[in-house]
């Protein structure tokens, strides 16, 4: 537990992300319309929310424009025609995008912060990448982000490989290390567990914990509470729980647990309402038995999707036999 503020009151040190735009997109290739985006951001200044991923900056050759809406590549003069000339220092909400290690032209296509209405760039990495995320939080520091490091599917990996990860990401000038449940696996128990590998690992370094959960498994929401509990102080949700597969911690949910008077939910829940359930008809996202199987098994939530997309959508039984046999 933080000792710093008691969870129960607030700690005003503890700050939301939302990144319903770039997880979100997952299901969509990123296709979102303007008019989507421009309500998030505005809901998201409304709510009194700290963060806003609003997309990928990842290579255009891994995801051509063709095929990729504008949020898998954050273009300055896409994310200027929703935003602005936004200023995180007047309003407040500071902007994020993700740049993964192997699909990221991170060189040549990061501009200087200052230049960019981004404030943030999240450098997303699996364990045999920790030596490039290392090269790019460096560099992302150095032309004037914040950055973080979130290592992906820590669930699917070793002790030794763990420790590997942040005995490297420790020395770098990365703000956040963060818990990445990408599988949805995580019990409350191995939260704990890897919340105090991941404190005594950067316990030196001034990093925060940070939190992101999805809900293969419906533990999204109580997962991101256990870690708040534990001291976690940066913590990722999407509105309503918008993402690939089962999709993540609910914005909504978790702003109505926070006690911090900053918070507002009521534009969250009117950009729900106008925006988010109309995508629900065309879209799918959320706790379903296919999801819940791949959890429980460690699995990525691909062949649940690819499931969900074919022929007999609704035969759960049969996508058990098949995940199960193929263990």
């Amino acid at each position: 537990m933080s000792e710093k503020a008691p969870w129960i009151t607030y700690r005003p040190e503890l700050k939301v992300l939302d990144c319903t735009v770039r997880d979100g997109g997952l299901i969509n290739a990123h296709q979102f319309t303007d008019t989507f985006v421009t309500a998030v951001y505005r809901a998201c200044l409304a709510a009194g929310v700290d963060y806003m991923e609003i997309g990928y900056k990842n290579s255009k050759k891994t995801f051509p424009k063709e095929q990729f809406g504008p949020w898998r590549h954050c273009d300055e003069e896409d994310m200027r025609r929703v935003v602005g000339d936004h200023d995180s220092a007047t309003n407040g909400l500071k902007l994020a995008a993700m740049a993964d290690a192997g699909k990221s032209d991170w060189k040549t296509e990061l501009l200087p912060a200052a230049d960019s209405v981004l404030d943030v760039i999240r450098v997303a990495f699996y364990a045999h990448q920790v030596s490039e995320a290392v090269e790019m939080i460096s560099h992302a520091h150095a032309i004037g982000y914040e950055t973080t490091a979130n290592l992906m599917a820590v669930s699917n990996i070793t002790e030794s490989e763990i420790d590997t990860v942040l005995e490297a990401i420790a020395p770098t000038p990365a703000s956040t290390m963060v818990i990445v449940d990408s599988f949805g696996y995580l019990y409350r128990e191995q939260v704990d567990r890897l919340y105090h590998k991941y404190a005594a690992a950067m316990a030196d370094s001034g990093k925060e914990i940070g939190i992101h959960a999805h809900n293969n498994m419906q533990l999204a929401f109580a997962n991101t509470i256990e870690a708040i509990i534990l001291g976690c102080n940066r913590v990722d949700a999407t509105i309503f729980g918008m993402g690939r597969g089962a999709g993540n911690c609910h914005t909504e949910l978790l702003l109505g647990f926070l006690r911090n008077p900053k918070f507002d939910v009521r534009p969250i829940i009117e950009v729900i309402q106008h925006h988010v359930m109309p995508l629900r008809g065309q879209i799918e996202w959320g706790p379903l038995v296919p999801y819940n199987i791949t959890g429980q098994l460690n699995q990525h939530p691909r062949a649940a999707i690819e499931w969900r997309e074919g022929s007999t959508p609704d035969d759960f039984l049969a996508f058990y036999d098949k995940v199960v046999a193929e263990i």
